[in-house]
């Protein structure tokens, strides 16, 4: 099956009081396994940055200045996202912000399913913390680099966080796709092997009867 993990950073809370999505961060993935396959961008928001959302993520006004307008790639993103399911962490947040600026440009909303990791990794361990840097920390994934938020690392950290949630490595040894799936069937130019004799020789039969005999109170003869 064939998922897109998803992440978003911006320049505030609420795309319905005006903040923006400021970067994109997508990786693919085909049965929970990334196939190297990503789309990532930044966008200029039109708008200041606010200080707290500056101090999560980094992006300040300068380097947002001279990148795409979110109208500018939307057919891009969209085709990478195509009908896949999508895996985010606090869904609603980001689904939210992409249907603003979908609207904004006249495009129509997400209609595509989607995994919320924090509902699954919640029923999974009810009480326990289930940001991405607790569940990165109960999973012994690295997130050393993870000094601000960023869109596209954030994914590659969820990736592995999803795949955790799912039963882990187990599930098909961590093997890409092309080799994951394996047939049990013979190749048609196999050549196949005369199953072998299966009643005992005349010499074993008697070795069979001399080692029964040193036997002591065999429990097959116990009352």
């Amino acid at each position: 099956m064939r998922e897109i993990v998803l992440d978003t950073e911006t320049t505030g809370l609420d795309p319905l009081a005006g903040h923006r999505i400021v970067e994109v961060g997508c990786i693919e993935l085909f049965n929970t396994v990334a196939t190297g396959k990503t789309f990532h961008a930044y966008f200029n928001p039109e708008m200041i940055m606010p200080a707290g959302a500056q101090d999560i993520h980094g992006l300040t006004d300068e380097f947002l200045s001279d990148k795409p307008l979110f109208a500018d790639r939307v057919e891009e993103l969209l085709a990478f996202i195509g009908d896949a399911q999508l895996v985010i962490h606090n869904a609603q947040f980001d689904i939210g912000f992409l249907n603003a600026e979908l609207d904004r440009v006249g495009r129509p909303k997400l209609v595509n399913a989607y995994v919320d990791t924090v509902s699954v990794a919640r029923r999974k361990f009810p009480g326990q913390r289930v940001s991405l840097d607790a569940l990165c920390e109960r999973f012994s994934i690295d997130n050393s680099s993870r000094t601000k938020h960023g869109a596209l690392l954030d994914s590659e950290l969820l990736a592995e966080v999803y795949l955790e949630l799912n039963g882990g490595r187990q599930r098909d040894l961590g093997l890409a796709p092309e080799v994951a799936v394996v047939s049990l069937l013979p190749a048609a130019d196999a050549t196949v092997r005369p199953a072998r004799p299966h009643a005992a020789s005349a010499a074993e039969l008697a070795a069979h009867a001399e080692f029964l005999k040193k036997l002591k109170d065999p429990v097959w003869l116990a009352a």
